[in-house]
């Protein structure tokens, strides 16, 4: 039973990756002090202001077509002080006819909670395959005969349903082991790679991933055009992203 749950979903995952549309993001330079550039086969940024430097990256090659766009964003503090970089004095805002639109630039702490309800999501998933496992294999140990004669009849072997019965409690344990590894290893992932709050000394470099909310459509399916706003001590970054299908 717990095999086919597995095969359906992946299954589904096959099914639905073909009908997902990717988008890819490039930067363009809005003042002297910035510069494109191009790193391991990706488009990025630098802006250079009077103490500190900054650099900003997508985060993957594409972006799945209404998903949350991810960046890495490298800083480093030019200046003889400690400077603070905080989540709460990013900001990104999408053009669209002129206007902008904030977009919400999202905190570890609520991507921590979505992992966290994401866990609770599989455990119910995983408790109900292994009941449905475990009351498979309660089934096993039942079987019919017929006689050469044409006589029918049931019979029931302790032997097969303690067999089944313990290969399912071992399935079940290696299932519900690797959700709660999996969801271990995401809590990890995001502790180390999602930037956060941090006063950086001086010299000193600093970063990781930044996530934003999705962009909105553009009329006629034209590229989303955005800004992030990145503030360093007293230092203000400016990055102008563009993002659109991919090529």
């Amino acid at each position: 039973m717990r095999y086919s749950y597995v095969g359906v979903a992946a299954l589904a995952a096959t099914i639905l990756s073909g009908c997902v549309t990717t988008e890819t993001v490039s930067f363009r330079a809005s003042n002297p002090n910035q510069q494109a550039i191009i790193r391991d086969g990706r488009s990025a940024l630098v802006s250079r202001q009077k103490s500190s430097l900054v650099m900003v990256g997508p985060a993957s090659r594409q972006i799945a077509a209404g998903g949350r766009p991810v960046f890495v964003v490298g800083i480093n503090n030019l200046s003889n002080a400690p400077v603070n970089f905080l989540i709460s004095q990013v900001e990104a805002s999408q053009l669209v006819g002129g206007q902008a639109y904030p977009m919400q630039v999202i905190p570890y702490e609520t991507l921590v909670q979505e992992e966290r309800n994401k866990q609770v999501a599989m455990a119910i998933i995983a408790g109900v395959a292994a009941g449905a496992n475990a009351y498979g294999a309660s089934r096993a140990g039942y079987g019919s005969y017929t006689t050469p004669s044409g006589r029918h009849g049931t019979f029931y072997s302790p032997t097969a349903a303690a067999i089944a019965q313990n290969r399912a409690a071992d399935q079940n344990e290696a299932m519900i082991s690797a959700t709660i590894e999996q969801g271990r290893q995401n809590l990890a992932m995001l502790e180390q790679g999602v930037i956060k709050d941090n006063t950086l000394m001086p010299g000193e470099w600093y970063g990781g991933q930044l996530h934003l909310t999705p962009p909105v459509d553009s009329a006629g399916g034209a590229a989303k055009n955005y800004v992030l706003t990145l503030l360093v001590g007293n230092d203000r970054h400016v990055i102008d992203i563009s993002q659109g299908p991919a090529r």
